[in-house]
């Protein structure tokens, strides 16, 4: 195989139109939403805190995370040719992984600043320096691109030699592995084990930082300050459930359960409609970033 068809979400004339209309609407509000986020830490010397550090990357990874998949995806229902080349499906599948990856750790060093902030306040400062938050930023991102390449290796290791046709909007691996023409059981218990881990591991240092939250908050005698204390997580435990609950479903079962035409509209949510709803959350939850907004 030297291309790929990907078959998107509708041959229909009419339909692509519309959801060409709907997924460009869509895809400027993750860019000025989260463009938005991004301008307003650099710029307001209030957000230059590590909390806000982290948010930033995230921001910067949502618009990375769309454009990767999305602007192709917008071309496709404008044209008939809706090929990717071999190469450029393995490119577009490595930068996906690498992305998405770099989310889930990032997630989980976020809940960390939060067990960080709310369980040892007075040393937060010492903890959550900023030589250690880029430290820990840039192991999120090494570590997303470095698991990616393994995982991309191992999916494209197979031969394709048709048919071509992916039912997907873009080069995701549970697609991509139905075309292999070769026994795939060893390759997909290998992935079906690095998503395990890859995805269990940030969940449950994630669970473990919320726990140890959960009980400094209920030790905390004032109403008023426990919800305060808790009301700087609900925009994480938000988000955390939304990208966590739909990548879990797709990269954390057995290939036989996988339905092309279902396992789309999960992958199109967790990568696409939560980056959309990123800004949101956190604006719309947030006192300092909302007054920087007016400001």
């Amino acid at each position: 195989v030297s291309e790929f068809i990907l078959l998107g979400f509708s041959s229909q004339p009419g339909m692509q139109l519309l959801l060409f209309t709907v997924f460009l609407a869509i895809y400027l509000a993750i860019l000025f939403g989260n463009s938005l986020i991004f301008a307003l830490i650099r710029i307001d010397s209030r957000l230059h805190m590590p909390m806000y550090f982290f948010l930033a990357n995230l921001s910067f990874l949502d618009i990375s995370y769309t454009t990767t998949t999305v602007p192709q995806m917008l071309l496709h229902l404008l044209s008939k040719k809706k090929s990717i080349s071999y190469t450029g499906c393995i490119i577009q599948m490595y930068i996906f992984l690498s992305l998405g990856i770099t989310e889930c750790i990032l997630y989980a060093v976020m809940a960390y600043d939060r067990y960080v902030a709310i369980c040892h306040p007075l040393h937060y400062t010492l903890i959550m320096s900023r030589l250690i938050c880029v430290k820990m930023a840039a192991s999120s991102w090494v570590g997303g691109f470095f698991f990616a390449m393994v995982h991309t290796g191992i999916t494209m290791r197979l031969p394709y030699c048709g048919p071509n046709e992916i039912n997907h909007f873009f080069c995701e691996v549970p697609a991509i592995l139905k075309l292999a023409c070769a026994d795939t059981r060893v390759t997909e218990m290998v992935l079906f084990m690095m998503g395990v881990i890859l995805l269990m591991t940030p969940v449950f240092l994630i669970l473990m930082s919320y726990v140890l939250i959960l009980a400094a908050i209920l030790r905390i005698s004032s109403a008023e300050r426990r919800f305060k204390a808790f009301s700087t997580c609900t925009a994480h435990i938000t988000m955390v459930t939304l990208f966590y609950g739909a990548a879990m479903f797709m990269y954390m079962r057995p290939a036989s359960s996988y339905s092309p035409e279902r396992d789309k509209y999960f992958s199109f949510f967790y990568s696409v409609v939560s980056a959309l709803l990123n800004p949101l959350i956190y604006s719309l939850r947030n006192k300092d970033v909302k007054e920087a907004l007016v400001k």
